[in-house]
């Protein structure tokens, strides 16, 4: 059976066409067809940002609008190391750290505040299926991701919907074990728990979360469920990453020639706060070798109070001018009624203004 790494496709993706391997083979031994490997990948990305409104994070207020340089116009830049050990018999030590830096400054950036803030965990797989153990993505974040219908990239995408309603939280998971399933025709389960807690206080921070996938042909299936408690050790971090809510999705994807078409409905409860549902939908579709184009739609809804609602819509396009470097460009227009703030884009747009509000994105990406 195949053994899936539960990684999420951007980054998975990393590392093709251009990652840099150091692979020993131990010979000598019992086990002379064992072999180790590890992997350095990345991607670099740098954009040019256009708001027509901006929202001061600091004071409240609404200003005008900005052009920026923005790192991570579509995916976050980040690097990382990740490796295998063959320990015969079928099984296989697997790791994974990884961090995210600013390019405009060299900084810390969609890294969670901490050096390997990203991803840091080990594992065993074999044909039991995977088991792992550290900092690493939810059930419920995959199969949010795998339904998107623009890959959750960092500009106008449900990455950015995510973000708005409660931050990283089932994004990165300390303390956290997961189990993934092998997969039987065409099923794959993942479970995973996240142990948290403080002095006095077992259950803060918990976090639970499982989610199912099912393929065959050009279809693809998910459902998932979050459920998290506040608090914990994860919460003095820089982003909080325990915020109390539940989470439950379902998507599909079909795969067609050269169309994909993707929806899904996604539920944001946080409990005296706000119950927001989104259904998200849209298509990518392939010119050329060379050339694509993408487009979606998210549309948010305060089951507590329907009068806060939203609507985001972004189109874009991309280039290759290899395997590993990329040309693109992206719009988003997003409309805020009543307390809703859907934003843009991860980074310089995060949170919208009330009312309408547009934005605009010219970038590079170079993966290794």
């Amino acid at each position: 059976m195949k053994k899936t790494i539960p990684t999420i496709r951007a980054i998975r993706n990393a590392a093709v066409g251009g990652a840099c391997t150091l692979a020993v083979t131990f010979a000598g031994t019992p086990a002379a067809h064992a072999q180790s490997s590890v992997t350095l990948y990345g991607i670099i990305d740098a954009s040019i940002l256009y708001t027509s409104k901006t929202f001061n994070l600091t004071t409240g207020a609404i200003q005008g609008h900005q052009f920026s340089v923005e790192s991570a116009g579509e995916n976050a830049s980040r690097f990382g190391l990740r490796g295998t050990e063959d320990l015969g018999s079928g099984l296989a030590t697997i790791f994974d750290i990884e961090s995210g830096f600013d390019i405009s400054n060299g900084g810390f950036a969609n890294s969670n505040g901490e050096f390997f803030g990203r991803q840091a965990w080990v594992g065993v797989t074999g044909g039991f299926g995977t088991l792992t153990a550290g900092l690493q993505y939810s059930p419920f974040l995959l199969s949010v991701d795998a339904n998107d219908p623009r890959d959750f990239k960092q500009f106008g995408s449900g990455l950015v919907s995510y973000v708005d309603n409660v931050i990283v939280t089932g994004l990165f998971n300390s303390n956290s074990v997961m189990y993934t399933s092998p997969e039987i025709a065409g099923i794959q389960g993942r479970a995973m728990y996240a142990f948290g807690g403080s002095p006095g206080n077992f259950k803060a921070g918990q976090q639970y979360s499982a989610g199912l996938v099912f393929h065959t042909s050009g279809l693809l299936l998910t459902a998932a469920m979050y459920n998290g408690n506040s608090g914990g050790s994860a919460a003095a971090i820089p982003n909080p990453s325990t915020i109390a809510f539940s989470g439950r999705n379902i998507g599909a994807t079909y795969y067609f020639d050269r169309l994909t078409v993707k929806a899904a409905y996604t539920l944001y409860k946080v409990a005296g706060s706000f119950d927001n549902r989104v259904i998200s939908g849209g298509l990518a579709y392939k010119l050329t070798p060379f050339l694509s184009l993408d487009g979606g739609a998210w549309y948010t809804r305060d089951g507590n109070d329907s009068n806060n609602h939203s609507i985001l819509g972004s189109l874009g396009v991309e280039y290759l001018l290899s395997k590993r470097t990329t040309l693109y460009s992206q719009v988003a227009y997003v409309n805020n009624h009543g307390g809703m703030n859907t934003g843009l884009a991860i980074n310089g747009a995060l949170f919208g203004v009330p009312g309408s509000q547009f934005a605009a994105d010219l970038g590079i990406r170079h993966s290794f």
